[in-house]
């Protein structure tokens, strides 16, 4: 779709909103693509945004919030009254409400609880208990249970009678529980409807069903997944008892956004999370706090150049590799830093596996530094003619690139074991070791060489 395009679509839901045309207002933004709702949404301004959702009834505004990221959801709906707030996070699946709270400011979301009834705050409240990357915290309260003792017969007339709440519970299984609620076994639709109508379902569940507990991460239920081709899990708490299932859709969507929020927080983005639509200091603030920590990082780097100034003015050719010494000692340590947080993330490499990590990485660095170190070194002999030019340069990115494998491999891993995200902590530890030891291997090296180094 064209910008032009995408414009007509704004100028039309302001036309639409300022009649206050509720019908074709909700036709229209039914009409539109998930991306089209977030590219407007985030288009309008926060009064049109208000008056869109309460425009339109809370289904169909529930339809439109759960387009949208979290961050610009919640954002949204926390300037919105408590009340119009509620009436639409009702509407939501249970993980999306969940999700939405805990990125509400705690005032707001006490604040919409409370216009909640009991059991739904309830609900909400036990769910944001859970770490969100957990299947306690990505399950879904929408399922069908059933106790052990019940007829099909008595089953299917309490499907039939309840289709309309049923509808969008995405029905697949039939989860079988004890009189306490405890997970006893499935049962596929067809084998339900295929059953005689006097059997209990005792006699038909399927008993040898896995079930994950709600602390379950969610490397582990990664794993699960890709080991097993299943619709979804049953979770349960400490005492077995069933509490939600746990879909392939919320693996996936949360293996992604773990993926995005990771990168975010390499670059810097402390919080993993930034858009363009949030307030300025806001988003200001969360760069800062890394980019500024980087300004000291940076200046340790830079005083090695310092305390060699002498050794570079004598060879000022010098400064032109310093720069690329630096880059692709970080290339190659940042490709370290990838594999690891890989592993890490699939189980492969546990936290305290560093000495393992280091030597398989060493034996990548070192034929990556010497086929990458005579390439650059060659370059600086037949620019300058001499070759002892060409061996501190060489020299100093094959050995660089050793140091940038080791660290780039070994810090995630390290930093995981104390507790520290290796996501944020790896690149600025992997930048300022490399840059300082690239700096000072180029100009001590030219320093000891400095007689011969004439062009």
């Amino acid at each position: 779709m064209t910008r032009k395009e995408k414009t007509d679509q704004v100028r039309i839901v302001l036309t639409l909103l300022e009649k206050n045309n509720q019908i074709e207002l909700a036709d229209f933004l039914e009409s539109l693509t998930s991306s089209e709702v977030v590219y407007l949404m985030s288009k309008l301004r926060k009064r049109d945004q208000h008056k869109l959702l309460t425009i339109i009834n809370p289904e169909e505004a529930a339809d439109v919030i759960e387009e949208l990221p979290d961050s610009q959801a919640a954002d949204i709906l926390e300037e919105m009254k408590a009340g119009d707030a509620a009436a639409i996070i009702k509407k939501l699946n249970s993980d999306d409400r969940a999700d939405l709270i805990i990125e509400l400011d705690k005032k707001g979301a006490e604040a919409i609880l409370t216009e909640m009834n009991a059991a739904e705050a309830a609900s909400i409240r036990k769910m944001i208990e859970y770490h969100p990357r957990t299947a306690g915290g990505l399950m879904i309260t929408e399922y069908i249970s059933y106790q052990a003792v019940s007829t099909v017969k008595e089953v299917i007339n309490d499907l039939r009678g309840n289709a309309e709440k049923y509808k969008n519970y995405h029905v697949r299984y039939i989860y079988v529980v004890s009189e306490h609620n405890q997970f006893l076994g499935v049962l596929q639709m067809q084998e339900l409807l295929l059953a005689r109508s006097d059997q209990k379902l005792s006699e038909i569940v399927i008993k040898e069903v896995t079930a994950v507990n709600a602390d379950t991460s969610l490397d582990k239920l990664i794993d699960l997944f890709e080991t097993h081709n299943f619709y979804g899990f049953p979770v349960v708490d400490d005492q077995h008892h069933l509490i939600g299932v746990i879909r392939r859709k919320n693996i996936l969507e949360a293996k992604n956004e773990r993926t995005i929020h990771d990168h975010l927080q390499t670059q810097g983005i402390v919080g993993g999370d930034e858009l363009r639509t949030m307030p300025v200091l806001t988003r200001s603030k969360r760069r800062l706090s890394w980019l500024s920590v980087n300004i000291i990082l940076n200046l340790i780097a830079a005083s090695v150049i310092a305390f060699y100034q002498e050794t570079l003015s004598e060879v000022i050719a010098l400064a032109v590799f310093l720069p690329i010494i630096s880059d692709m000692s970080g290339c190659t340590g940042n490709q370290a830093v990838a594999v690891s947080m890989r592993e890490l993330s699939l189980g492969i490499v546990r936290p305290g596996e560093a000495i393992r990590v280091w030597f398989q990485e060493i034996k990548v660095g070192l034929i990556n530094g010497l086929v990458l170190g005579f390439l650059i070194g060659l370059t600086a002999f037949i620019w300058k003619g001499n070759i002892y030019f060409g061996l501190v340069v060489g020299g100093a990115l094959a050995i660089n690139t050793l140091v940038a494998v080791s660290i780039g491999g070994t810090i995630p891993v390290m930093l995981k074991k104390i507790k520290v995200d290796p996501a944020l902590a790896s690149g600025p530890i992997l930048t300022t070791i490399t840059d300082m030891i690239g700096f000072f291997l180029a100009l001590g090296f030219a320093t000891i060489a400095l007689g011969k180094l004439t062009f």
